[in-house]
């Protein structure tokens, strides 16, 4: 429960590792925490605790009609979340291991990396690194296919959904059509279409200001974008890139909005070596 909500999120088991480290990932507009397949677990060799969340109105998380989602509203629920202790607990953990003391990597995609910014930006302290994949938060309007995802989202035909998702891969032919089924099942819960319009209004209409990126420079980040990402064009992660001093920047060929599920292994590499560096 965070805020009087259900929440759902998922967390890796413990593997052979002392490393304690609290690992997050955020997941995009109209997705959940099983979008990130194995990564998290993969991952899990070397951290742990790691937890996926469904952000509240998405995936298996409560879905309040009430509440005006805005990139605000989902940072303040991201560090609630982050405060609440017993997510970071594991069974073997002793009364004395104070979980909250340690500062969270996030990792964040679309949507999430756009809230990721957002919560360093307002409680930089408690973050030690960002990952940030195909990010929102430097568009100025909706790109044409972030409109038609939302009517997609609206009107959730199952054509409508594929050519949508095709359109987000950089090889339409890996999409896995039970994605499609999933999507079409979870936007049709009750409240779920007012949480993606509401979301999506507030994170393509209003940008993070360079200012404010600028506060968090001292933050390491790993940007990471598909070369052919046609939701949110290369050059927001090359801005990025150039607002946050202590950024990389990684371009993967051949793949469009979501690279981690195009190539995973990659992806995981790439984290993996960025992650487990001490700088």
């Amino acid at each position: 429960m965070v805020n009087d909500f259900e929440i759902r999120y998922l967390k890796s088991e413990k593997r052979n590792t002392s490393k304690k480290k609290n690992v997050l990932f955020i997941h995009g507009l109209g997705s959940s925490s099983d979008r990130w397949l194995d990564i998290p677990d993969a991952l899990s060799r070397y951290y742990y605790p790691i937890v996926a969340v469904d952000l509240i109105g998405f995936g298996g998380s409560d879905k309040p009609v009430t509440v005006d989602y805005t990139i605000e509203y989902f940072s303040k629920f991201i560090r609630d979340f982050i405060d609440c202790k017993q997510i970071w607990r594991n069974d073997e953990d002793s009364d004395d291991d104070d979980d909250n003391s340690r500062k969270t990597i996030i990792v964040g995609h679309s949507l999430g990396g756009y809230i990721a910014a957002k919560v360093a930006i307002e409680d930089q302290d408690q973050i030690e690194k960002l990952v940030l994949i195909d990010s929102s938060g430097m568009l100025k309007k909706p790109t044409p296919l972030l409109e038609q995802y939302l009517n997609a989202a609206l009107n959730p035909s199952f054509e409508n959904v594929k050519n949508v998702f095709e359109l987000m891969l950089g090889n339409p032919a890996l999409l896995n059509l039970g994605i499609v089924d999933a999507f079409i099942k979870r936007i049709n819960l009750v409240g779920a279409k007012y949480a993606f319009k509401s979301a999506f209004e507030n994170s393509t209409k209003k940008y993070i200001e360079l200012s404010e990126l600028q506060r968090i420079e001292n933050i390491p980040a790993l940007i990471i974008c598909g070369a052919a990402d046609k939701l949110i064009p290369v050059s927001h992660s090359k801005q990025f890139n150039k607002v946050l001093k202590r950024s990389q920047l990684e371009i993967v060929e051949n793949t469009g909005h979501a690279p981690f599920t195009e190539k995973p292994s990659m992806i995981f590499d790439i984290m993996r070596i960025f992650l487990t560096n001490n700088k």
